[in-house]
This record gives structure tokens, sequence and C-alpha cells, in this order.
């Protein structure tokens, strides 16, 4: 508890553009050093002094104490458009709640984080071709098959270490990726169509094993005019992590495919595969698998929504993810927190935990 709140002290001063010297006069300390110690969790913090605290910057006291609250601990990075930024700030403090409490309720149940973070050997000066090299290889040593699209999800959690949550998120928002000290999360907008929510899973992916050497940025377009280069490593990752050059040789020979056959074609192997129509075109061309030709002849509306025009209105995935909903059943069963506490902080109705609980293949807690 000392370090997140020393964390969330020194959070709240750069937010508030105040050096270390400007909030040790408020304080009233005699140098700086002190608050230096308070901020690294070095120093305890007495409780005048945490009233001070609140009353400096004008929060209420739960903001430094409470632990399913996520407060200068996590760098997220959202993958949206044309979202409102106070919009999306508000969001971020409901999503960084789902992972504070998954965090807090995991370390009181026993689950312990993972000991070492995976990271690619990949910096901005890397090619595109290192980063579809990387992917390919993803592919191949966690042995996401045929489909790789349908594995990831589980690779990610269960092999990484990582927390993927799928979620109901304001408009515009397509998912995010969040690092904290010990927790590498993704969130997915479970309500994408599936190939645009494998293709952001693996986008994101990307980032949380490169954040280090390439931070992405806070605010990212999912369709920008002009895209930066980390950007376009990650889509390069992506696409060939999702559709890497052994699954695409079994679907034999395009050379000989025109107009209708090849769009019809694309379709139905993109189908197949769990992406888009679109992101198996550019994958197809650059691997040199179409030419040319055969690209610029194909008509984007042939391939709209894999060839079906309008959208397919299908079941999404489950709401966050079973790793989640595992540690939730059992916290609440060893009483660590109550139903009507976590119902709040995840924004669901009591009533619709049961549904929640089955949709995961997890027994309920004793409550319900």
């Amino acid at each position: 508890m000392t370090t997140t709140i020393g964390t969330r002290i020194k959070a709240l001063r750069e937010d508030r553009k105040l050096s270390q010297d400007d909030l040790s006069r408020a304080f009233g300390f005699k140098d700086r050093q002190t608050l230096s110690a308070i901020e690294t969790g070095e120093r305890r913090v007495a409780a005048d002094e945490l009233l001070r605290a609140a009353e400096i910057f004008g929060v209420r006291l739960e903001y430094f104490t409470d632990p399913f609250l996520l407060a200068g601990e996590g760098r997220f990075s959202w993958r949206q458009t044309d979202v409102d930024g106070d919009r999306l700030r508000v969001y971020e403090e409901a999503a960084g709640r789902f992972i504070a409490a998954f965090r807090t309720l995991g370390r009181q149940v026993g689950h312990q984080p993972p000991l070492i973070r995976p990271t690619l050997s990949l910096t901005k000066q890397s090619s595109y071709d290192d980063a579809i090299a990387a992917g390919e290889r993803f592919a191949a040593e966690f042995d996401l098959g045929d489909v790789p699209a349908r594995q990831l999800a589980e690779v990610m959690a269960e092999r990484l270490g990582m927390l993927v949550l799928m979620v109901d998120p304001i408009e515009g928002v397509s998912g995010a990726a969040c690092q904290l000290p010990e927790l590498d999360v993704v969130l997915i907008n479970r309500n994408e169509v599936a190939g645009r929510r494998h293709f952001d899973l693996a986008h994101e992916l990307f980032h949380v094993l490169t954040w280090e050497k390439m931070p992405p940025e806070h605010i990212e377009e999912a369709r920008p005019t002009k895209r930066n280069r980390v950007e376009q490593l990650a889509d390069n990752f992506a696409s060939a992590l999702l559709m890497p050059s052994t699954v695409l040789d079994r679907f034999g020979d395009w050379a000989q495919l025109t107009e209708k056959a090849l769009s019809d074609r694309l379709n139905e192997a993109a189908d197949e595969l769990l992406v888009t129509s679109q992101a198996l075109r550019w994958r197809l061309f650059g691997t040199g698998r179409l030419s040319r030709i055969q690209n610029d002849a194909i008509s984007d509306d042939t391939l709209r929504n894999n060839g079906r025009g309008k959208p397919r209105r299908a079941e999404p995935p489950p709401l966050f993810s079973k790793p989640f909903v595992q540690i939730v059943a059992t916290a609440l069963d060893e009483g660590k927190t109550s139903m009507r506490r976590i119902a709040s902080i995840l924004g669901i109705a009591i009533d619709d935990f049961a549904e929640l609980f089955s949709a995961h293949g997890v027994e309920a807690p004793y409550e319900l």
C-alpha cells in the first residue's frame, strides 16, 4: 500500500505540473528528499500527511487507498476512432477498475503474476520484414495451428500470463493495451466483427511485447490517413501472425483466379481463417501470392464484411475472460469481496452474474 500511495501522489503531482520542490513546500517538508522517498515507496505516509495530500489535490481520501482503482500505475494505449478525450478518460478509469480488481483479488486468492515478462527484440529501426518474420515465428513457436486467430487469446493468457478482456467499451473504441509493473493487459471490443477483433488482438499483442523499446501512443487512430512506423510494424506483425505463410500455402495457387472467382475465394478463405477479406488480400499481395494486376482488379465492395455487404450479426464472445471470471468467483467464494462491490466495479447487475459464470464454464460461488 505504501508504494501505491506514493505512486498516486506522484501521478497527481505530474498531472498538475508540480515539481517535487513545489509539492514539498505544500506539504511543509524541509526538503524534497522526503517527498521523493514517499513517491518511491521507501517512506510511509503518515495519516496527517495523507489527509494533507487529499486537501492539496482536492481529491477524496479513497483515491490514495482504494485498491480497486488504477491511478498512476498503468500505461494505456487506446485504439479508437473519433472518441472525445473526456469520454475516453472516463472510460479509461472504468477499465482501470477491471484491471485493478483482477490484480487485487488475484493477490488475495494466491494468484501469482508471471515471473518473466515476454518481449520481442524489435526496435523502431527494425524493418517491416523483421516484424513479419516475428509474427510468423510467434505462430510457429506457440503452435497456433491452421487457424491462429482461434487460439491466440488463450495462448496470450495461459502461456504468456497476460490478461485478455473482452469488453463493451464506449462507441469508437476497438481495443487497448495496458502495461502495469507486474501485468500486461489487452482489452478488445467484443462487439466488433470477428476478423477485426482478432486483428486488434494481434496488433495490441505487438505493443505489449515491444512496449519498453517503442512505447505506443496513448491514443491511436484505428483508421488514420497515415500510420506511424510503430503502428505499421504492429500491423505487419499481426498480419503475419494470423496468416503465416505455412497456413497460406494450404490454400494453393491464386495466380489463375480472376474477378468474381478471386473475390469469392478471398471471402471463403478469410472466413476460414477468422480474418477480414481485406487483411487477407493485402497479406497475399505482400507475399507475392497475388499479382499487382489481380490486386488492382479487386473491388473493395466485393470484400466488404467478407462478401456479405452488411455486417453479419453474430453472438459476441462472453464478457471479460475465463481467467478473470475464475478470480472473481474464487474471491467471492472466499469472502474477499462482496457481490455488490464487484458488481459496481464491473458495471453489471447482480442478476447477470449467474449468466456470466455459466458463459465461461466457471462454477458460480455460493452466493449465487
